[in-house]
């Protein structure tokens, strides 16, 4: 082993032995997380990058293409529940291109592409099914792109063409959205599923869309659009207006003093209805006329007679000549027609009334008739629909208001006290940690000052040893701890300092001398300690 590299690990070594319980288990606890950091760190480089290879596949279709990929030996990772497969990126191009020519995977909607497998024998039922099935894969792939949507499924209702206007149907489609897991669709994207799947289809509305989620929520229905149901509409509405009033009121009587019920009743049902009116232009001029004139003469016939007595038609001489005249006439005059097709969606308001409580302390010198005035108007009233408007003025129930306000007292200091108690643990809690950071400091640093810190040796008998081996001339008292400190230390021998002490003739002297001179020369730290140890021994007992 080289000497520098000896001499490094010596040090650490000797580092490591000085070390106190506490330092060594913290030393031992930083080592280990850096291992575990580093190993760590290589697995995840060492790891391949996943890619999805398939999304939304079925139990049947990830099966074989997991069967596939095993048979290739590639690996791979199954998510969202087994409708996901993730393969190393390098590999997803490949096992994409196999699982194409095995037609997997089957169940996806294949859009436009199912057209290019339509032959020239195919019925025009059979394009027509066809083609609703592509436009409902492409608009299924295009809904699915939308951030949160795991899965979606459309389904249009599309009306054969007919050569009557009046009996044209309007085309409807329903859209069913599975999102990720935590994810729920906004009113803003849901009015952009019902928007881009109008827009594809011609004659279609929004309003004719109806989006529902994997849960059975209804986010849009059919007449409605994407505002809900209509018993969330009545309860918006209805929220709406009390809000307006309340607000005007607060500001008119104070807060408090005014109490708002707005209910409105909302039509449930989705209708359209056709109006034909005809009328007659003044001074019009008629598209078509004709008349029809006949005329009769001549003699009269005989007369057929008359009933006798016995019922019996007698001969009657009678006769005369006979004239028929008859004029018809037909005239077509220009009419003006007003054709009305007036769609009816639910949640139209039927009627709404709004009822207005005050409270007589606070109300003593208002104009009722006024205020009730203000209430109509911003309520929205339409008396022809039968709305009602109803202002009292009624003594108010304070019982419970001191008790409510001090309860809202109690509970904002409540709140204020947590806050200040999280606030000063936080507080103590970064207190505690800098304050161990500085006795950890602390510590540190009065460790290594008492290691670089040596204390002075009484030579006593030993003091003339060291003008011997080149040292200058000292006192009784050297510190050896500073003699070259810096200078890297070799390899240090071991000296028996027992028979160092046990020799006292002159001739043990010369050898003491070489052997402290050259321990001197390599390791001055160890000769001191060495003589230190050797005094202690000295000591009388």
């Amino acid at each position: 082993m080289p000497q520098p590299f000896n001499s490094v690990l010596t040090r650490l070594g000797d580092a490591v032995k000085a070390f106190t319980i506490a330092q060594r288990t913290i030393a031992i606890i930083g080592v280990a997380v850096l291992a575990l950091g580093i190993a760590a760190l290589v697995t995840w480089s060492m790891k391949p990058s996943y890619t999805p290879l398939f999304s939304g596949l079925n139990g049947e279709d990830a099966s074989i293409i997991v069967e596939q990929l095993r048979t290739d030996n590639v690996p791979y990772e199954l998510s969202a529940g087994g409708g996901t497969i993730l393969v190393p990126e390098e590999s997803v191009y490949d096992q994409r291109l196999k699982a194409a020519a095995a037609g997997l995977p089957s169940s996806s909607t294949a859009g436009y592409s199912l057209l290019d497998d339509m032959g020239v024998t195919s019925s025009e039922f059979q394009e027509t099914v066809t083609y609703k099935r592509a436009l409902e894969g492409e608009l299924a792939a295009t809904v699915s792109a939308l951030t949160g949507v795991k899965n979606a499924s459309v389904r249009l209702a599309i009306p054969e063409e007919s050569v009557f206007v009046s009996e044209a149907g309007t085309p409807t489609a329903s859209v069913f959205i599975e999102t990720d897991s935590g994810v729920s669709l906004s009113s803003e994207q849901v009015q952009a599923v019902a928007h881009l799947t109008s827009s594809s289809i011609d004659g279609m509305t929004p309003e004719n869309v109806a989006v529902i989620d994997a849960d059975g929520n209804v986010l849009s229905a059919v007449g409605l659009g994407a505002t809900g149901t209509v018993n969330q509409q009545s309860s918006d509405y209805e929220e709406t207006v009390r809000a307006s009033v309340q607000t005007m009121l607060d500001r008119v009587v104070g807060p408090g003093n005014a109490s708002v019920v707005v209910a409105a009743d909302m039509n449930t049902e989705f209708a359209e209805r056709v109006e034909e009116s005809f009328t007659t232009p003044d001074g019009g001029p008629a598209l078509n006329e004709s008349t029809t004139t006949e005329e009769y003469e001549g003699a009269g016939g005989a007369a057929a007679g008359v009933l006798g007595p016995d019922n019996i038609a007698g001969p009657d001489d009678a006769g005369g000549d006979g004239n028929f005249n008859s004029e018809t006439t037909t005239r077509n005059n220009a009419v003006n027609k007003i054709t009305e097709s007036t769609t009816i969606p639910a949640g139209a308001i039927n009627r709404q009334t709004v009822s207005v409580a005050l409270d007589e302390d606070a109300a003593g010198a208002l104009d009722l008739a006024g205020l009730t005035g203000l209430v109509t108007t911003a309520a929205g009233i339409n008396e022809e629909r039968g709305d009602l408007v109803t202002v009292e003025v009624l003594p108010f129930n304070n019982a419970g208001a001191a008790e409510a306000a001090e309860a809202l007292a109690a509970a904002e200091a409540a709140e204020a006290a947590e806050q200040r108690a999280q606030l000063l643990l936080q507080v103590g809690i970064i207190a505690a940690a800098v304050l161990l950071a500085i006795i950890i400091a602390l510590v540190i640093y009065a460790r290594k000052s008492r290691r670089q810190r040596r204390e002075p040796v009484d030579l006593g008998e030993f003091q003339e040893v060291i003008p011997a081996i080149g040292a200058p001339a000292a006192p009784a008292l050297v510190d050896l701890g500073v003699t070259r400190m810096m200078e890297p230390a070799p390899e240090t021998t071991s000296i028996d300092i027992s028979a160092i002490a046990g020799m006292r003739h002159d001739d043990a002297m010369s050898r003491k001398r070489a052997d402290i001179e050259a321990l001197a020369s390599r390791d001055p730290a160890k000769t001191a300690e060495h003589l230190r140890s050797l005094m202690d021994d000295r000591q009388p007992v």
